[in-house]
């Protein structure tokens, strides 16, 4: 089965982000159908397009995934900092399921 590749938003220092970012590396999201990889990527290091950067640099953390139909990205809801775990997990699990997704 194909992977889905999760893509956190993030900014060095922001608890925000890095509380999502070991919340979500806790989780088996190799065991999720589709698998999840993460990847994280820092918006003040020039890894995303300066459209991306302008649009969710007060919003981080932003979690995305890959669309099907075309090459745009999927904006995943915000995720509650209380959500961990085996809640966590389920969350992905039903969300990513909703989504027309690679």
């Amino acid at each position: 089965m194909k992977k889905l590749k999760l893509i956190l938003l993030s900014r060095e220092g922001c608890c925000l982000c890095e509380g999502l970012e070991e919340r979500l590396r806790r989780i088996s999201l190799e065991n999720l159908k589709p698998p999840i990889e993460l990847q994280v990527i820092d918006i003040d290091q020039g890894m995303i397009s300066d459209r991306l950067r302008a649009q969710y640099s007060l919003e981080v953390p932003v979690m995305m995934v890959k669309c099907k139909s075309n090459d745009n990205f999927a904006v995943l809801p915000r995720v509650s900092p209380r959500l961990a775990g085996e809640g966590l997990s389920k969350w992905l699990q039903e969300l990513c399921a909703t989504l027309q997704v690679n």
